[in-house]
């Protein structure tokens, strides 16, 4: 069965694919209706990830502590003491002691935690996929395998794309391009769009944001719309890549390329209570763009013949 891939291509662990949501009738990921397939698993960290729960390649638990009714379930069965009962603030639980055994989660009786990933064949995957085939015809529409990084664990992502092809269905993959493009070459193979992801030009700034430079990514994204169609996807965020300098480069180097649309993304906090859920502490530095600078970039990219769309 498939395994999961690191930056370099070296195998990482799994014998199936792990996923973490299976959102059908979307409107955002390609064109159409489409069903996405999350991924687990990512090399990248950025710091206004909306999907945090996808950066670890194995499940974790979520918190929904509006649930807990203090039975103390969870801390008799958490092997390393991470889980105590408060009287008066209730149940808590040190994340550094935590192995993510998730034995917590399937002994809470109400669900206030649950555990985040589950690992699926690519059959169990296509079944759910193949649900909606109809509704994918009626509207052009079709499969996106996202994540987390979908090439993170690439040959589950390869034959989970060459199953939908053979069923007949489009294909997206939505990716960071931070992977080794042998690993991508296969992929691609089977893929009829790519959802390609730019934060930044300059290579620090991209540290900055996301935890590693962009030269692999920017190499790769040659190299994909040379192959298959390519959407340019961007999160806009006021403080950090907002601005016409930014979008300038962008628009010419997605000329230069040959990507056929930039998507703009502006900067949103929806995922911020994941974090919490999470026993994470959610990054409060950036800020969302006007809707005035996005009509600007998006006339910028327009002027260079690109095909523009906001928010999705």
């Amino acid at each position: 069965m498939a395994q999961g891939y690191n930056v370099s291509g070296t195998k990482v662990t799994g014998n199936t694919g792990c996923v973490f949501n299976i959102q059908r009738f979307s409107l955002h990921d390609g064109p159409g209706g489409r069903t996405t397939v999350f991924m687990k698993g990512c090399p990248l960290r950025c710091q206004w990830c909306s999907n945090p729960e996808s950066w670890e390649l194995s499940p974790v638990i979520m918190r929904h502590d509006v649930k807990c009714i203090r039975c103390g379930e969870c801390a008799k069965v958490c092997p390393t003491g991470a889980i105590t009962i408060d009287e008066t603030e209730g149940r808590k639980i040190d994340y550094a002691r935590c192995n993510q055994c998730l034995e917590c989660a399937h002994t809470c009786p109400t669900g206030a935690l649950v555990v985040c990933g589950e690992f699926m064949s690519v059959d169990q995957v296509v079944s759910v996929i193949k649900r909606d085939k109809v509704f994918y015809q009626n509207s052009g529409g079709g499969i996106t395998v996202s994540g987390g990084e979908p090439t993170f664990q690439g040959e589950f992502t390869e034959q989970l794309l060459q199953a939908c092809k053979q069923e007949g269905l489009h294909t997206a993959l939505d990716t960071t391009g931070y992977v080794s493009y042998n690993i991508l070459e296969r992929i691609l193979d089977w893929t009829d769009l790519v959802l390609y992801d730019i934060k930044h030009r300059d290579a620090e700034q991209h540290r900055r944001g996301t935890g590693v430079t962009n030269e692999l990514i920017l190499a790769n994204a040659a190299k994909v719309a040379n192959r298959v169609e390519t959407w340019l996807r961007v999160p806009v965020i006021s403080n950090y890549n907002a601005s016409a300098e930014f979008f300038y480069w962008l628009a010419e180097f997605g000329c230069h390329i040959g990507a056929k649309k930039i998507s703009l993304l502006p900067y949103h906090e929806w995922g911020k209570s994941k974090y919490e859920q999470l026993g994470m502490q959610y990054p409060s530095t950036w800020k969302a763009p006007s809707s005035e600078e996005l009509q600007h970039f998006g006339r910028i990219c327009q002027d260079f013949g690109l095909e523009v769309s906001c928010g999705r």
